[in-house]
């Protein structure tokens, strides 16, 4: 396999919608099962559109957020944005996607340790990242424990009124 890991360039960014909304469909299709036809709605109305704005965001604040991209052949196939917090010492995960037709290959692993890498390069003390504890999740939980985070569980509760 030949990963390049490089950083997000404007013409990326079309792709990167594109990976990511493909990547996140089950999470949205769990998340919708787990929460029901009442609250699921009021949290997520639309959440391509709100995925969308999100992902154009991170890669254009160039100044909070980096945006590393992972090429496999020519091709966008996953990223990962993150950003820096000099006040505490700490680098956080925003954003991690990779396409569904390149998952379960290390590619997020390796974004991962790619941002850790530089996260440390720039003086953070530690690393945090947040993702969701159902099944939809578990790629994602997997990358994160290869590159050696720590989970802590957390529950949030919702309630129809």
């Amino acid at each position: 396999m030949n990963l390049r890991i490089r950083p997000v360039s404007p013409n990326d960014v079309d792709d990167l919608v594109r990976l990511s909304l493909l990547a996140w469909a089950p999470v949205f299709s769990s998340f919708k099962q787990i929460l029901g036809p009442e609250i699921y709605p009021m949290i997520y109305p639309d959440w391509r559109t709100s995925q969308r704005e999100e992902v154009e965001t991170v890669c254009k604040e160039e100044e909070k957020t980096t945006v590393v991209v992972a090429e496999l052949d020519g091709i966008a196939v996953g990223f990962l944005a993150y950003e820096l917090h000099g006040k505490d010492d700490t680098g956080e995960v925003q954003l991690l996607a990779v396409h569904p037709e390149y998952q379960d290959l290390g590619i997020g692993t390796e974004l991962n340790i790619f941002a850790l890498d530089k996260m440390r390069e720039s003086g953070m003390k530690m690393a945090v990242v947040g993702t969701g504890g159902d099944q939809s999740h578990a790629p994602a939980r997997r990358a994160y424990e290869k590159a050696g985070y720590t989970a802590l569980p957390l529950v949030r509760y919702y309630r129809y009124l």
